[in-house]
C-alpha cells in the first residue's frame, strides 16, 4: 500500500461516487455526481476553502490541474453547486470507502500495530457534537426547547475509531448520525444511535476481533449485550452512582477479602488494581455477570494522578490486568486525537461550509472524517509522506501543500511527493 495508498483511495472514492444517485435532468446534469462529490473532498484533503478556484485558474493558465490529475475531477462546480446537489446524497454512500480503506489496511498487516488486549483490535465509541444554531435547521437536526421559547438545532455522531495505548495515530470507521428516525417520535440520542452502528456495521468486523470502548454511558446490561451478541468484547467505564447494587455488592466482597490486589511500577508511577470476576451489573435475575477493576496510578511521593473502574466481559487475572484497564484507559485517544484535530486543526468540523435541508451537514461531515482517515493512512504506509509531516509541524506541511498546488502542477500524488522529499531533502526511513 506504500505508493499506491492515495491512488487506490481516490480511485475507489470515483468509482462510489459514479453512482451516486442524480435527481437531475436536462443541462443541470453536465457536471457529474462524482465531479461534485470529489470536489468536496479535495476542499477538505488539501484544507483549502480556496482549491476549487485555485485550480480554476491553473487550469486557465496551464491547461492543466491538480484537481484532475490527483482527484479526478474532469469539471470544477460552483461552491453553491455542490451544496444544493450534495444535499440530496445520504451519508452512507460514502460509508463503504472506509470499509474498502480498513479492509486494504488490514491485507497489508497495518492493523496488526494496533493489536492489543488478547491480540484485538481497541474501538472506542464516542459522541461527537459539531454543529448549534438557534435559527439554521434541517429535518435531520436534533432539537432542544428551551423555557424561554427559542429552539436549538443541533448536530451530532457517534464516531468509532481503532486506537492504541502507545500509538498517537487513531483510524476512524463509519460514523453513525444522531439525528431524528423514521417512525421514532423520541429524541434520538447517544446510545440508540451506538446500537444502530452495531447493527449496521457490527458484523462485518466481528472477524478482526474487537473489544469496545466507552463511558459509563455505555456501561448498562442492554448495550452491554448489543455489543455481545455482534461477536465483540468490552471495557466500559462503571461509576458508583449509576451502579448502586455493583457497587454495594464490592463493599462486601471487599469486607470478605475477595477483591484480589495487585500493585507495579512504572516509570515514575506506582499502578495499582484492584479486581473481581463474577460480579452481577444490576441486581435482577436476569442480570449479566461482569468482571470489575479498579485502577488507581500515584506518583512516587503517593499524590493521585489518576482514578478510575471498568467492567468487561474478558476475564481479569494477575497477568492481564494492568493491559485491561490501560485499554480502557484508551477511550481518551478518541478526545484528543480525532476529535480536538477534527475541530481545532485544521479541518474545522464546527464550521457551516453548508447546511441544506436534508444530509448536507451529515455527508460534509462524513467527508471530513473520510479526509482524516486518508491522512492518517498515509502517515502509516507511504514512506515519503511520512517523513514530510515527521519534519515539518502539521499547519506548515499543509500551508505548503496548498501553495505547491496553487502554483505548480503534478501528474500524480507519487510526483508530489518525490518533489516535496526532494525539495526538503529528507530521508525516508527503510523500515
Amino acid at each position: 500500500m506504500d505508493r499506491g495508498t492515495f491512488k487506490e483511495g481516490i480511485d475507489y472514492l470515483h468509482k462510489r461516487l459514479l453512482n451516486l444517485p442524480d435527481k437531475r435532468i436536462g443541462d443541470n446534469s453536465f457536471i457529474s455526481m462524482k465531479d461534485i462529490g470529489l470536489s468536496a473532498f479535495s476542499v477538505f484533503f488539501t484544507q483549502s476553502p480556496s482549491f476549487l478556484e485555485h485550480q480554476k485558474l491553473l487550469n486557465k493558465l496551464a491547461g492543466k490541474s491538480n484537481a484532475k490529475s490527483l482527484f479526478r475531477i474532469d469539471h470544477i462546480p460552483s461552491d453553491n453547486h455542490i451544496r444544493d446537489i450534495l444535499d440530496e446524497v445520504p451519508p452512507s454512500e460514502i460509508f463503504p470507502v472506509y470499509d474498502y480503506l480498513l479492509s486494504r489496511a488490514d491485507k497489508a498487516g497495518e492493523l496488526d500495530s494496533y493489536r492489543y488486549l488478547d491480540n484485538k483490535l481497541l474501538m472506542p465509541f464516542d459522541g461527537l457534537h459539531y454543529f448549534s444554531s438557534k435559527n439554521i435547521h434541517c429535518k435531520k437536526c436534533s432539537c432542544r426547547h428551551h423555557k424561554d421559547g427559542t429552539t436549538t438545532y443541533t448536530h451530532s455522531m457517534v464516531s468509532s475509531v481503532l486506537v492504541h495505548p502507545a500509538k498517537r495515530q487513531v483510524l476512524p470507521l463509519s460514523p453513525e448520525f444522531i439525528e431524528p428516525q423514521d417512525g421514532h417520535e423520541k429524541q434520538d440520542c447517544e446510545l440508540a444511535a451506538a446500537k444502530r452502528w452495531l447493527e449496521i456495521h457490527g458484523k462485518k468486523y466481528a472477524k478482526l476481533g474487537i473489544i469496545v470502548l466507552g463511558d459509563d454511558l455505555y456501561c448498562h446490561q442492554p448495550f452491554c449485550k448489543s455489543v455481545l451478541n455482534t461477536g465483540y468484547d468490552f471495557i466500559f467505564v462503571c461509576k458508583p452512582e449509576s451502579h448502586k447494587t455493583l457497587y454495594k455488592d464490592l463493599e462486601g466482597l471487599s469486607k470478605l477479602g475477595a477483591i484480589k490486589e495487585i500493585e507495579i511500577k512504572r516509570n515514575k508511577e506506582v499502578w495499582r488494581c484492584r479486581y473481581i470476576n463474577e460480579i452481577e451489573i444490576k441486581d435482577e435475575e436476569d442480570a449479566l455477570k461482569v468482571n470489575w477493576c479498579e485502577l488507581v496510578i500515584h506518583n512516587r511521593a503517593g499524590k493521585r494522578l489518576y482514578y478510575n473502574t471498568f467492567v468487561t466481559n474478558i476475564a481479569i487475572t494477575d497477568k492481564n490486568v494492568f493491559k485491561v484497564v490501560e485499554a480502557g484507559r484508551t477511550r481518551w485517544k478518541t478526545e484528543n486525537e480525532l476529535n480536538n484535530t477534527l475541530k481545532n486543526h485544521g479541518y474545522f468540523l464546527e464550521h457551516n461550509y453548508g447546511h441544506g435541508k436534508k444530509y448536507l451537514s451529515s455527508l460534509l461531515a462524513t467527508m471530513i472524517l473520510l479526509s482524516f482517515l486518508f491522512h492518517t493512512l498515509l502517515l502509516l504506509t507511504d514512506k515519503r509522506y511520512r517523513a514530510i509531516r515527521n519534519y515539518w509541524p502539521r499547519k506548515t506541511f499543509f500551508q505548503q501543500l496548498r501553495t505547491l498546488l496553487f502554483y505548480m502542477y503534478f501528474a500524480t500524488w507519487s510526483a508530489l511527493m518525490e518533489w516535496m522529499v526532494n525539495a526538503g531533502e529528507f530521508s525516508i526511513d527503510s523500515s
